[in-house]
């Protein structure tokens, strides 16, 4: 029986650490969850385990070699960002994988803009809104301020993903999408690295740049394999898309953040974008793709479940609510703003309290609810394509489950071609694809992606 020659992914989210095989037409042919459990830092903070997640990798990357019914011949990483391993000369870790959600100590943000300068002016030239631990390469500003000694020791610090990569080729580079992401390292307009970098000596510590597309073929129990350099999980989600279709469009990512990825927008982000929290991602050639986003998932399930308590409804009933036209055309010719958002920072009217008084029955609030999201939804949507022409707009994530938001959504893009997409697969798909040199055409998506063309409602506002 001949082997099938498969390309391993591992594929590292916060929750979900999943493993992947692929066939040669990107075929998924095994797939396997599973969840790590954290483990603090020195001030008891919980972080990922590093340790537990490289034995989880390595158990699985001997399993299949050991497999008689598999050929491996690659393997590639995608990861989360904004997380830096650092190791001494030696490659010993010397530090906790820190969480990009641990505080940041306010004296040492408040040095770094002293040094350096204000909030906005950093974040406008690395297009990252500045958010502290998230912003990677602040972590590094922060080690050499608050633990210097530790910091003397760094010889090299890797993004999550070029670590994982060097596990297995014990070479230390970087690679631009793990550059771009709201890192603070990057001067998207100098195509550099920031000035704030070179001062600080920072540059010296990171890996040299290599294509996310290369690979470095390495030897195990006499099998040649070619290992990826990894790539950052939302550049890889958009992979797919942008090798297999031509004509410019948005691709509107949807899950606990809502992100809307222009990958043919090319212009310099202002004052003004800053403060609508978008931000640039990088394409693996260094291209920038002008993302928003807003906290629309968090806050979907915070007001779905008060909705629930106040109309007595099981968590979970939401899914079967259908969109209702008569309802919806009723509600818009009283437009207000009912629901106080919590976790959502954009600018809208603030009300002290939300007010479901107005609506008889949960259905009626919960379409409320979604027309309200809907405006934010097309606000980011509209900031992220600025001036580029784009016809096309594709959804994927867990909205696309939901008929209110996907109505919603054809209705007021319907001079758009909307496609809703559904792929489990994600950024594992294109960690699979970026070190392949196979070309795929337009029917790619169709095959993997179900895509299915939204009809605009013909309403009669």
């Amino acid at each position: 029986m001949s082997k099938k020659k498969v390309t391993i992914v591992f594929d590292i989210g916060k929750t979900n650490k999943k493993f992947f095989l692929f066939d040669k037409n990107y075929k998924e042919v095994v797939r396997e969850y599973t969840e790590l459990p954290l483990t603090t830092d020195e001030d008891g903070y919980p972080t990922e385990d590093l340790a537990a997640l490289q034995n989880w990798i390595k158990d699985n990357f001997n399993a299949i070699l050991d497999d008689e019914n598999f050929e491996v011949k690659a393997i590639n990483f995608s990861t989360y960002g904004a997380s830096f391993v650092h190791l001494d000369q030696k490659g010993n870790v010397l530090t906790p994988l820190y969480n990009y959600t641990k505080p940041m100590d306010q004296d040492i943000l408040d040095l770094f803009y002293e040094k350096h300068g204000s909030k906005l002016k950093i974040a406008r030239e690395t297009a990252s809104p500045q958010t502290g631990m998230l912003n990677s390469g602040l972590q590094l500003f922060w080690l050499k301020y608050k633990h210097p000694e530790v910091f003397k020791k760094i010889r090299y610090s890797l993004h999550l993903p070029q670590y994982l990569s060097y596990l297995f080729t014990g070479i230390c580079v970087s690679e631009f999408t793990s550059i771009g992401c709201h890192t603070n390292l990057w001067d998207y307009d100098k195509a550099d690295y920031h000035d704030w970098v070179y001062d600080e000596g920072i540059d010296a510590l990171l890996g040299p740049i290599v294509p996310t597309s290369a690979s470095i073929n390495t030897s195990y129990r006499n099998k040649k394999i070619k290992i990826g350099v990894g790539i950052h999980d939302s550049s890889s989600a958009l992979l797919p898309y942008i090798l297999s279709k031509k004509e410019p469009f948005l691709l509107l990512s949807t899950g606990t953040w809502s992100i809307s990825l222009n990958p043919f927008n090319d212009e310099s982000l202002t004052d003004e974008d800053i403060e609508n929290n978008c931000l640039n991602y990088m394409r693996i050639d260094g291209k920038r793709v002008k993302a928003s986003r807003f906290f629309m998932g968090n806050e979907y399930k915070i007001q779905v479940e008060k909705l629930c308590a106040y109309y007595g409804k099981e968590y979970g009933f939401h899914r079967e609510v259908q969109f209702d036209q008569d309802l919806y055309l009723r509600l818009m010719k009283n437009k207000n703003i009912y629901f106080r958002f919590e976790g959502i920072i954009l600018k809208r009217k603030m009300i002290t309290a939300t007010d479901l008084n107005s609506f008889a029955t949960f259905e009626e609030a919960y379409h409320q609810l979604m027309i309200e999201l809907m405006d934010l939804q097309i606000h980011t949507i509209t900031n992220a394509i600025g001036n580029s022409e784009i016809k096309n707009i594709y959804i994927d994530g867990g909205f696309t489950d939901n008929d209110v938001f996907m109505k919603l959504m054809s209705h007021h893009f319907q001079h758009y071609n909307v496609m809703s997409t559904h792929s489990p697969l994600g950024s594992a798909l294109g960690a699979s694809m970026v070190i392949s040199n196979k070309k795929i055409d337009e029917t790619f998506l169709q095959q993997h992606y179900q895509m299915k063309v939204l009809q605009p409602l013909i309403l009669n506002l």
